[in-house]
């Protein structure tokens, strides 16, 4: 693709003047739709492409990009632990969000790991070519409808309060992975956490959230809209 072509050869040259851009995505088709609305973009090139947050990370390690594109819900640790983690070697890196979770407290979660933007996947083409180039230029770029939704949680928290609010974010990820039907013993793989660390983080839930089990935190997701259904197995 001339875009790459191009974006390698003014790198090699000391100067891009292309804005370039990592996918981050378990869903080959989804990044491929992607790479289709970005790769006729004056000023934008696609650069890299992989599909969970341990291979984002470990391609940052080795890589130079200006803007990630990153799903949320992945197998393995996810797109909020794999943003932490990123943003944490790596603070030049603007990330961008693109998910179908919108529901608070999410979003906020989300910056607070470091993110400079926040999207749905139900976003226009247009936006998320808005959103990479705010992104670069600086600036935070969150969804109109997000942004109200957070503002409103400020101003009427007791119309827009999620009881996951009360979730610290290591505990909203390990909520993430449960309702995703990961085990105990696989998030704490993942997490590089014993155990019975993953455990103690189950527990504080439940007690915070006035349930008993994983079921009841699965069905409490599904009714605040924090439940995705789709399968762990990747795509590729």
């Amino acid at each position: 693709m001339p875009e790459i072509v191009n974006y390698f050869f003014f790198l090699a040259s000391g100067v891009s003047p292309l804005i370039s851009v990592l996918l981050v995505d378990d869903h080959e088709l989804v990044r491929a739709g992607i790479r289709r609305i970005l790769e006729d973009v004056k000023g934008l090139a696609v650069v890299g492409e992989v599909n969970c947050g341990e291979d984002a990370a470990r391609w940052c390690r080795a890589n130079q990009v200006d803007v990630i594109l990153m799903d949320m819900n992945m197998p393995g640790i996810g797109g909020l632990e794999a943003t932490r983690k990123i943003v944490r070697y790596n603070p030049d890196i603007k990330i961008i969000m693109l998910t179908i979770h919108t529901e608070n407290p999410l979003p906020a979660k989300v910056m607070q790991a470091g993110a400079a933007g926040y999207l749905s996947k139900g976003a226009a083409p247009q936006e998320v070519i808005n959103a990479i180039r705010s992104v670069n230029a600086g600036q935070r770029y969150i969804a109109s409808d997000i942004a109200q939704q957070m503002a409103l949680s400020q101003i009427e928290p007791q119309k827009a309060e999620s009881p996951f609010s009360c979730l610290s974010e290591r505990e909203l990820q390990i909520m993430l992975m449960i309702t995703r039907g990961q085990k105990v013993t696989e998030i704490s793989e993942q997490l590089n956490l014993s155990p019975k660390t993953v455990n103690s983080y189950r527990y504080r839930m439940f007690s915070k959230l006035n349930i008993s089990g994983d079921v009841e935190l699965t069905h409490l997701a599904i009714r605040h809209g924090l439940y995705n259904a789709e399968p762990l197995i990747s795509s590729e």
